[in-house]
């Protein structure tokens, strides 16, 4: 057989961000892009190398599209899930291709599964099988053949792919070739990935798709309303981002840019504390609490281990993120240069803790915090007692100052965990809350009278938003009312809110709009009474999304594109939290 080339593919174009569609189960997640191409797939787990890396410009590749002629491009989720299907209308009929990592995911194997139908008409479909470990650096070696299975390795992984028959080997890769279907025919291809001798028969695809859809209806809840299907959506997403038992990462992605050019490119696929306390409140208020448990258990524990040095983000599995270095082998997404690990796993972030006892309190007020829980509540007000006096890094990960938001959060946090405990430890945080607002209050106030972004800057933050919608202050306090109207003054910018201003520059030059600012404008417009406000802001950040319905971190409003990580899963917890605030969904029973 001819072997294999290390050359790297790298006249692949990546799609612009809102052509990506997530596959996800929960231990890791890969992108399709609309030519039919798996751009992006880490293995084993989500901060393991990737095995798909054409989106950064690596070599390996899973490639099923129209042959021999023009298509146009479309999708669709099936509804409940993160099954997806591909569809590409061509000049001579339809064809579709069904995507989908089997669900639930097991930690040291991934199946991928594809099927092909020829919709209308007959279907030539163009296959590459090309998984290259470490990034694409590592060919495919090993490779033998039994009928339509064939056996590989690349780096330490094992492959086993099903399918394949009518495939051949190629000199610059695994396999490639063309499936001829006739109309209305079904062709499965089913590649497995694991650490270890695929030594057990694959399951047979019918089977493996069966199990993947009857996983996706039991975990996902039904939802009713207008904005039910992106809601559901939202859900389906926070689920596949989160490891059983475990954390959910921020991103399925690394390295992908919010701004070109200006080095603003991050490692986003581990497990921020501040994002397992949204995606767990967003959970517990569609009354499904699996993510909420999953998020309690998992910020229990490193509240546990860590106290009061407790880290901002942590591996899926709980261990520390890599520091950060970069990949000079791989060109990057054009505007970005390729890079893992987070510089994150060195700072202090006080707010973090704020957001711990929100969500440890709400799992109390749902009769499902467990003793480790309580105690993990009792150390973390313990270590806001001990260091909120102290700098830190903030919301968003900048040099260490006496951050409001930070401040205010932490308030927030203490008031929702004494309506959750005992009076001897409410009265204590109370006492403690009281504390910490009024050194806020008399150095975190502007003249104007609103909150001011820390205590030596009198802007305004977007973030400022957020602790009133907690209940760090009740809804008519006066500095309410008047940061949200100041943050608007000064942020908003057609319908989207920027989280504040860097430099002289005009919002959106030196950086996109937040969308989670634009679901808190949501909220706090809710809170202030003003319902038509609250749905515009909503709609209009719904809006901000590609024909998958996914987001990023930041939205480009002047050429309406993503950019950053994808999908973000914080974004997907405030947007579905807005949504069941606003009655613009409500769970089924």
């Amino acid at each position: 057989m001819p072997g294999t080339d290390t050359e790297p593919n790298t006249g692949v174009t990546p799609a612009v961000l809102r052509d990506y569609a997530l596959l996800a189960d929960g231990h890791r997640g890969a992108l399709i892009g609309p030519a039919g191409d798996v751009a992006w797939l880490c293995a084993p787990g989500w901060s393991d190398p990737a095995v798909f890396s054409t989106l950064l410009g690596g070599a390996g590749r899973f490639l099923v599209t129209p042959a021999g002629g023009r298509y146009v491009w479309g999708g669709h989720y099936e509804p409940g899930s993160l099954i997806w299907q591909s569809r590409w209308v061509t000049g001579d009929g339809i064809v579709e291709s069904r995507e989908a990592l089997a669900f639930p995911g097991e930690r040291k194997k991934l199946v991928l599964l594809r099927q092909i139908r020829a919709v209308e008409g007959p279907a030539r479909v163009r296959v590459v099988v090309d998984p290259r470990a470490d990034f694409g650096r590592e060919p495919v070696r090993d490779v033998a053949r039994d009928g339509d299975r064939w056996l590989a390795r690349t780096g330490g992984l094992h492959l086993r792919f099903h399918g394949g028959s009518e495939l051949r080997r190629d000199r610059h890769g695994f396999l490639v070739g063309e499936l001829t279907l006739p109309a209305g025919g079904r062709h499965d291809l089913v590649l497995e990935v694991a650490t270890g001798p695929l030594e057990q028969p694959c399951q047979q695809p019918a089977e493996l798709w069966r199990i993947t859809e009857h996983h996706w209806s039991a975990v996902v809840p039904s939802l009713a309303g207008p904005a039910r299907r992106d809601a559901v959506l939202a859900y389906a997403v926070l689920r596949g981002m989160t490891r059983p038992g475990g954390g959910m990462v921020a991103a399925a992605t690394t390295a992908l840019p919010e701004r070109a050019m200006a080095g603003r490119n991050y490692d986003y696929r581990y497990a921020w504390i501040r994002d397992q306390s949204f995606a767990g409140q967003a959970s517990a208020l569609v009354r499904r609490f699996d993510l909420l448990d999953d998020a309690a258990a998992f910020l229990t524990d490193r509240v546990l281990a860590d106290g009061d040095r407790l880290a901002p983000a942590y591996t899926v599995d709980g261990g520390p993120v890599p520091r950060e270095h970069g990949l000079p082998d791989l060109p990057g997404y054009p505007g970005a240069r390729a890079r893992t690990g987070n510089w994150v796993r060195g700072q202090f972030q006080l707010d973090a803790y704020g957001e711990v006892l929100m969500l440890l309190a709400t799992a109390q007020r749902h009769d499902r915090l467990d003793s480790d829980g309580q105690r993990a509540m009792e150390l973390a007000a313990d270590a806001i007692d001990r260091r909120w006096s102290q700098p830190d890094s903030g919301i968003w990960e900048l040099p260490p100052r006496h951050w409001t938001h930070s401040k205010l959060t932490c308030v927030a946090g203490l008031r929702a965990a004494a309506r959750a405990t005992i009076p001897a430890l409410a009265g204590r945080w109370t006492a403690l809350a009281d504390r910490i607002l009024a050194d806020a209050a008399a150095h975190g106030l502007a003249a104007q009278g609103h909150w001011q972004r820390s205590y030596d800057d009198d802007r305004v933050d977007a973030a400022l938003l957020l602790p009133g919608i907690r209940g760090a202050l009740p809804p008519q306090d006066p500095r309410t009312g008047l940061t949200h109207r100041a943050v608007l003054a000064e942020l908003a910018q057609d319908g989207y809110l920027y989280r504040f201003r860097p430099d002289r520059r005009p919002l959106g030059d030196a950086e996109g709009a937040f969308l989670l600012c634009g679901f808190a404008a949501a909220l706090a417009a809710w809170q202030a009474g003003d319902a038509v406000g609250a749905n515009r802001w909503f709609e209009r950040n719904r809006a901000a999304c590609g024909p998958p319905g996914l987001y990023t971190e930041e939205y480009d409003v002047r050429q309406r594109q993503l950019r950053g990580n994808l999908p973000q899963g914080f974004v997907h917890a405030l947007m579905l939290e807005t949504a069941v605030t606003l009655g613009q969904v409500d769970p089924c029973h």
